[in-house]
Parts: C-alpha cells; structure tokens; sequence
C-alpha cells in the first residue's frame, strides 16, 4: 500500500549536484532549504524529449519562484557527470543548456523510492513534484507519467496558494479571497 507523504516530515535526502550552469560539482540535502519554500521534482533520464521541456520552463521561471522565497531542485537517477555533459551539450545534439538551479544525482535511487516516484522495473523516476514548506514538512504532491509534462503556471498557483495562509477554494488565484 501506497503511503501518504502530504502533511508529513519530507524525507530526508543528501545526493551530489551539478550547478545549473554546468561547471562545479557539490552535494546538497534536505536540511540545506530549511527556512525557505523548495520546489523538489524528478524527471526520468537525461537527453530525453519532454524533460528539457520542464527543466527550461522551470529554470526561466526562476525569478518568479525566488520573488516567492522558493528554490528549485531537480533529481534524475543520472549520474553527475551525465548532468553536466547534458548541460554543457548544444540544443542541437539533445543539450539542456543552462539552468538557474542545480541538478542533483539520484544514482543508487533511494531518493525515488523514499518520495514514491520510483519505477523499479525499469529504474527511472515518474515525474514527481513536490512542494515542501520552510520547516520540512511535505505541503504538496502530484506525479505525472513520463509522457506528459508539468504545468510551471500550477506549481507557482500551487505555491502561492500554499503561502497565502488560508483555505483556497477551487481555481483560487493570486488576489482571490481566501475562505
């Protein structure tokens, strides 16, 4: 059986990153967003087709997502080193490019497996977003089948809403009222 993680301490993570602009290697946990809002999602693999789709939308909503006291992590089960060649690749040969945030390294999949969004049998991550609040605690998820890309309008929505403090009624916007 399935176990819920909304409402719940997010669980706990230390992997390795690459910078968003491909050139230096670090690692990064949980414990290092406390205090502020963090938007953690996974992707299935490097140099595939939809995720350049999502990472880039995130990264150019970046300043949105900083305006709203949010960082933004992704995760694949890709190594580090496959990170960084697929930033630093030309768009022409599959390249991702630069991105405003780091991409963290889920190798041995334990992370995956901890959020939920891990696909045993074939090894890679659903694509899994997570919301988590500036103590820790899990405030949102959704997970989509690889063949279908996020929405970065409903994450910043999402996001807002969570931030406003009060009960949000359904497509509730930045300005609506709370109930």
């Amino acid at each position: 059986m399935a176990e819920r993680l909304v409402g719940k301490p997010a669980p706990a993570f230390t992997m390795e990153t690459v910078s968003g602009d491909g050139q230096d290697f670090g690692k990064v946990s949980l414990e290092d967003y406390r205090g502020k809002w963090l938007v953690f999602f996974f992707y299935p693999l490097d140099f595939t087709f939809v995720c350049p789709t999502e990472i880039t939308a995130l990264s150019d909503a970046y300043g949105d997502f900083q305006t709203l006291d949010t960082e933004v992590l992704g995760v694949s089960i890709d190594s580090v080193h496959s990170h960084k060649a697929w930033i630093n690749a030309s768009s022409e040969i599959g390249g991702l490019g630069k991105i405003n945030f780091p991409l963290a390294s889920d190798i041995t999949k334990k992370v995956a497996s901890d959020y939920g969004v891990l696909i045993e049998e074939e090894g890679v991550a659903l694509r899994g977003l997570f919301i988590i609040d500036p103590e820790g605690e899990l405030k949102y998820q959704v997970v989509n089948h690889n063949d279908v890309g996020r929405s970065v309008e409903e994450t910043l929505r999402v996001l807002q809403a969570l931030q406003s403090g009060g009960l949000c009624p359904m497509n509730w916007k930045p300005g609506d009222q709370n109930l």
